[in-house]
């Protein structure tokens, strides 16, 4: 790790810098912190991890990966994913010099820095870029399909998915049709002063049990007399236990009398 990076006061005036300026803070931010980044060597080509950037930057993993964005847009310098390398273009100039002698000691430094650099898509265009200013040797280059210096970090293409998401869920959604809530035939209060339901098929099973009677019609008569007598209604819990006693003594009496006279059975059926 370097003690110390420079930073040419071109970069504020220069036609590269002006476009980074004009793309934003996060721009500037990352273009200042790849010159002067503690991970980063006088070639300008080095290790740079996304996550590191995100970090150190104060960016986070959005700001830092839109900010370089526009520095790569910018010419200012290009970054590949896979290999997580960055090359800023000018930097060894800025860093090293324009172009040194052959005899200067530097020029063993650049060549040992340049073949301890580990395989990425930049090495080639490196060399051809500096080999004479800086009196390069063995050119390095890496073959395959990684050669993408401009490919976006990964949060920008997970960005771009959530917007495919995003707008796939903004499509009008096809509800499923459902079927219609049952509606009760029947209700009969309750002591709390809640409505017990009486569905159909309830009905249907007390019809076949009780054939003598009229089920529909004596619901009916328990819900009149329920409302008569308040204090004699039953719970949620009691209430089939009075109907199915209701619809037994119809069964067996079927001339039983109106209950007027308030008498009752143990399960409050009047008698």
């Amino acid at each position: 790790m370097r003690d110390y990076g420079k930073v040419s006061p071109s970069f504020w005036t220069g036609k590269t810098g002006k476009a980074i300026r004009a793309r934003g803070s996060e721009a500037v931010v990352v273009a200042m912190y790849l010159m002067t980044s503690p991970h980063s060597n006088m070639l300008g080509l080095y290790y740079q991890p996304s996550l590191y950037m995100a970090h150190e930057t104060g960016l986070g993993i959005e700001g830092a990966s839109k900010g370089l964005q526009w520095c790569i847009d910018a010419g200012f310098c290009a970054f590949d994913a896979e290999s997580e390398m960055v090359w800023v273009y000018e930097m060894a100039s800025y860093q090293i010099a324009n172009e040194i002698k052959e005899k200067d000691l530097r020029v063993k430094g650049i060549q040992k820095d340049y073949d301890a650099l580990p395989d990425c898509p930049f090495l080639a265009d490196f060399f051809d870029k500096y080999q004479t200013a800086f009196h390069l040797k063995n050119r390095r280059s890496v073959e395959g399909p990684s050669q993408a210096p401009s490919k976006p970090l990964r949060s920008q293409e997970q960005e771009q998915e959530q917007e495919q998401d995003i707008s796939a869920e903004q499509k009008p959604l096809q509800l499923l049709p459902t079927e219609p809530e049952p509606i009760p035939e029947a209700e009969l209060p309750l002591v709390d002063g809640s409505m017990h339901p009486v569905m159909t098929e309830e009905i249907e099973v007390w019809e076949r049990a009780y054939p003598a009677v009229n089920v529909r019609a004596e619901l009916r008569r328990m819900g009149v007399w329920l409302e008569a007598n308040r204090r004699k209604r039953k719970t949620a819990r009691g209430i089939n236990a009075f109907i199915v006693a209701w619809l037994t003594r119809t069964q067996d009496s079927p001339r039983r009398g109106t209950g007027t006279d308030g008498a009752v059975d143990e399960h409050g059926v009047p008698l």
